[in-house]
This record gives C-alpha cells, sequence and structure tokens, in this order.
C-alpha cells in the first residue's frame, strides 16, 4: 500500500483504498470505528461492514478528531517565498492535523484582488495537503486608505469571506465602518489586527514591569483593547459580523465578554502562544519570542485560558508567522516579529488547556475546527464526525512526550518558541477528504 522514500516522507497511491480508523475514541469519548469511503465518512460505530480492500489503521487509545481548521496561518507566497510557500506551509499544517488554513493578506502582491486570491487558492489546490482558504485584504495594499475589491474577492473563484490587514490595523473608523456594511451583503467579517498604531509607536514588548527593567519601549495593552471596544460598537451599530485576531489581554477579555452578552455578533481567536509564554520570556533578548501582539503577563495568560474554557474567546487560531533565519537573528530592536506555529498547536493547546482540565476532547473539536470553519463560512469543513460528513479526520494520541525540534518541521522556517520544550501528543494519521496526508508524524507523498 505504501512504500518508504525518505526519513519523513511516505508515498501512497493516487486512488487510496477505502480506510477503516478501528478502535478510535471520537472526541475523546466512546471507542467507534469510522469508515472512510469516497471522500466521505460512511458509518461510524462497532461491527462495521468493510468493502473489501480496506485499509485498516490501528487508532486504539488515540483521539479522533475532525480535521483541524486555521482561520490565522501566513502563508508567504506571493512573494515571501524565502520564509514560505503554499507547498511547505500547507504541508506544516497536515503535520499539525489541520486540513484547511485561511491565508493571510499581507504578501507581495497584497491580496486585495480577485486575481491574487484566486492564484493563492490555485497553489493550495495544486499542492494538495490542505484546503486552503484566501483571506482578502481589507484597504488596498494593506495602506489603510480605501477599501479593496471585496466584492470582487467575495465573487471570485476563491469564495473570500474573511477579509483582513493583519499586520496593521484599520485604524480609520469610518473606513472600518464602511467595511462591515460592505461584507453584509454576502455575509462576510472582518478580522481587525487590534493595535492603535499611535500608541504602539517603536513599541518592542509588552507594557509593563518587565519593559521597564529592561530599557525596552513598552506596548500598552490599552492599544489593543481600545480598537477592540471602538469595533464592537461599529459592529453592533451596522450589524455586521466582526472577528478579533490574536486576542492577548485580561481587558480585551473583558471587552469580548461585555460585548457577547449584549449580543454583538463578535468572534475572537487566541493563539496558542499566548496561552503559554509571557513577557518574562522576552528576558532571555532572544528575538524567536518578539511576536504581535506582545507576550503579555501570567495575568494575561490565565485571563486568556479562562476566557477559551468559558467560551469567551471562541477559536484557538497560530497566527502562524515563518521568517527566514537572517530575519530573527539580529539584534532585538531590529528583529521581525512572528513565530510559526502549526506544528505545535494542537500539543501546546493539549498542554495548556486539556492536560489541565479546562477543555475537553470535545471542546478542542468546537475551538480548532468546527467554529473556526463556522466563522469562516467553510462548508465542507469542521463537520461532525458523522455518515455523510467529508472525509477530514485527524487521529491523535495524546500519550507521547516529544521534545519540540524546529529543525524537523516542514516549514521552510525555524522560528519556534518552542525548541527543546517537552510537548504532549504526536498526529498518527491526517485524512482530506479520505486521502491520507501525514501517517505517523510524516507527510505522504502524492
Amino acid at each position: 500500500m505504501r512504500t518508504e522514500t525518505t526519513d519523513d516522507t511516505v508515498s501512497a497511491s493516487a486512488d487510496p483504498a477505502p480506510l477503516l480508523i478501528r478502535g478510535g475514541r471520537p472526541y475523546g469519548e466512546d471507542v467507534q470505528d469510522l469508515l472512510l469511503v469516497g471522500g466521505r465518512i460512511q458509518s461510524v460505530g462497532a461491527d462495521l461492514e468493510i468493502p473489501e480492500g480496506t485499509e485498516i489503521i490501528d487508532a486504539e487509545d488515540c483521539i479522533v478528531l475532525p480535521g483541524l481548521v486555521d482561520l490565522h496561518t501566513h502563508l508567504r507566497e506571493p512573494g515571501g517565498e524565502e520564509a514560505e510557500t503554499v507547498e511547505t506551509g500547507t504541508r506544516a499544517a497536515a503535520r499539525g492535523g489541520f486540513t484547511a488554513v485561511h491565508a493571510m493578506a499581507n504578501t507581495t502582491p497584497v491580496a486585495d484582488s480577485a486575481g491574487v486570491v484566486e492564484q493563492v487558492a490555485r497553489r493550495g489546490d495544486s499542492a494538495g495537503w490542505c484546503t486552503v482558504r484566501p483571506v482578502g485584504a481589507v484597504t488596498v495594499g494593506l495602506a489603510g486608505e480605501r477599501l479593496a475589491e471585496l466584492d470582487a474577492m467575495a465573487n471570485s473563484r476563491a469564495q473570500v469571506r474573511v477579509f483582513s490587514d493583519d499586520g496593521k490595523c484599520v485604524h480609520d473608523p469610518v473606513l472600518m465602518r464602511r467595511a462591515l456594511e460592505y461584507v453584509k451583503s454576502f455575509d462576510g467579517v472582518i478580522a481587525q489586527h487590534a493595535q492603535d498604531p499611535r500608541l504602539t509607536e517603536g513599541a518592542q514588548m509588552h507594557e509593563g514591569v518587565v519593559s521597564a527593567e529592561l530599557g525596552l519601549t513598552g506596548w500598552p495593552a490599552v492599544a489593543e483593547e481600545s480598537i477592540i471596544a471602538r469595533d464592537v460598537l461599529l459592529a453592533q451599530h451596522v450589524g455586521s459580523r466582526l472577528h478579533v485576531c490574536h486576542l492577548s489581554t485580561a481587558g480585551s477579555v473583558d471587552i469580548i465578554r461585555w460585548a457577547k452578552q449584549r449580543g454583538i455578533a463578535v468572534t475572537a481567536e487566541v493563539t496558542p502562544h499566548h496561552l503559554l509564554l509571557t513577557d518574562e520570556n522576552v528576558r532571555q533578548f532572544d528575538a524567536v519570542f518578539k511576536v504581535n501582539p506582545p507576550l503579555r503577563t501570567a495575568a494575561d495568560v490565565e485571563a486568556v485560558r479562562e476566557g477559551l474554557a468559558d467560551g469567551t474567546i471562541d477559536i484557538v487560531a497560530t497566527d502562524h508567522a515563518p521568517h527566514p533565519r537572517d530575519a530573527k537573528d539580529r539584534e532585538w530592536d531590529q528583529a521581525a516579529m512572528g513565530m510559526t506555529g502549526l506544528e505545535t498547536a494542537l500539543s501546546l493547546v493539549q498542554l495548556t488547556m486539556v492536560d489541565e482540565d479546562r477543555l475537553t476532547w470535545r471542546d478542542v473539536a468546537r475551538v480548532l475546527s468546527e467554529t473556526p470553519a463556522e466563522i469562516g463560512r467553510d462548508l465542507e469543513q469542521g463537520r461532525p464526525l458523522a455518515p455523510g460528513s467529508p472525509a477530514h479526520v485527524l487521529v491523535w494520541d495524546p500519550r507521547p512526550v516529544r521534545v519540540a525540534d524546529p529543525a524537523e518541521h516542514a516549514s521552510l522556517s525555524q522560528n519556534s518558541p518552542f525548541a527543546g520544550l517537552e510537548l504532549p501528543g504526536t498526529n498518527r494519521l491526517t485524512v482530506l477528504g479520505g486521502r491520507p496526508t501525514v501517517r505517523d508524524g510524516r507527510v505522504v507523498q502524492r
């Protein structure tokens, strides 16, 4: 059925046989088998009727989940291929258990037109490791001056439904209001990078005790919170959907909780690294810890964990931000911001939330698969593990403990802050549309 090709890659037939995932625990609950035939889940249960030629996967003691969906990935292509490509980024996604990623618009050229988003979608189809949903820019060139071709991108082959100037805030309130009004016509969502540019001029890290001791220009929490407060009120005023990217402070959690209590159509995400790391890590002056928004205090980490546990924060999104080595191996104030995250995301959620009894595995499916797909209006991803659903499936073994090594990642870039950290869990199998893309941590050759 398969043959070894390299240390981290195996090959499979072009037309894979039906798959039986035997003895796993869907959503971490009762043991049930899943039979995948013709790109869909055909049946779930015990003593299933198995077609001739079915390949059997032993999933004993493993968690079976819908394939993960990342609403916030930087694939860098076009224009940043020295850091990542659609090919390498989607391979990294598959290794992390993802069957779909939403590719952010800050490429070169910017994904602010139908032509560019269609190019990104085509590259995803060609790579084949996971589905790629392009995110369209809100403003032309991310310049924050005039709206991009939102309608054209929405009606393109890529059918864009998420729009973001991520990396830059849509700071002009009039422009933000117009964007929120515009996307209502096709049920789109504006995903805001909440950062007041005036309050963060020259900022290097979170503003607090550590920044004062290190002598680094501080990045105040209010720079994030003030934009979120403004935008939830704008979303309420126009009756549109708002999504808050990479929320990171306790005050931001409070504002989202308040907005939801008022019935405002707002959703929010937190990154895996903001669930674990704090501004204390910056004391090492290692630019691998330099990220936007910055690492916050331990109190903020506790608040975002609580917010994710109680449903105030809707999803986990990686903000996978690869950079070439020379962009990180420099003085702190000159280094690029961002971390890779696709290949460590689920381990970090297990470490910080599941192993701490804050989330169940069914909750994990909600925050890392079902709700991200719903926010992005992706009807094929994040579906229940039930007969008739598309066969996008992850088999995760929560038991092994591994030492994170970015040199082993499929991503082109190695700017992960988790090198040397012991992480729980390993990916046994990722299945995209009935076809394995990863087996035992190794990418499957097409």
